[in-house]
């Protein structure tokens, strides 16, 4: 559901450029001269971010300039608060760890490492 946007978020060269664009939009060879990257090393981070919709990218002439999607990062961010506040009972894909949760004793590491609980 948010693996495509924490993958995208989850590499630094990627979330620099989110922060330089956040500032400005920029076509791809000032990244290149910001960043001190190669082109083609800075089209692979805006492939993943064009990917998960966080760049949004338009011609002139030349050149592809590059905005950042703010409205949709802000939403992707309300929707992941959403489901981290949305109860287990109602995931049906978290329903096997729901029961184990359940089923919980306090006593896992104890059995794992053999010890007794509160050593």
């Amino acid at each position: 559901m948010f693996e495509t946007l924490f993958k995208a978020l989850g590499e630094p060269t990627r979330l620099k450029i989110l922060k330089l664009l956040a500032v400005k939009e920029l076509c791809v060879c000032d990244l290149e001269e910001i960043m001190q990257a190669s082109q083609p090393r800075i089209s692979q981070h805006l492939k993943v971010l064009k990917h998960a919709h966080l760049v949004n990218e338009r011609r002139e002439g030349q050149r592809r300039v590059c905005s950042l999607n703010k409205e949709l990062l802000v939403n992707n961010i309300k929707d992941f608060m959403d489901y981290i506040d949305q109860p287990l009972d109602d995931d049906p894909e978290l329903l096997e760890e729901l029961l184990r949760l359940k089923s919980m004793d306090g006593q896992a590491c104890a059995r794992k490492y053999g010890e007794e609980a509160g050593q």
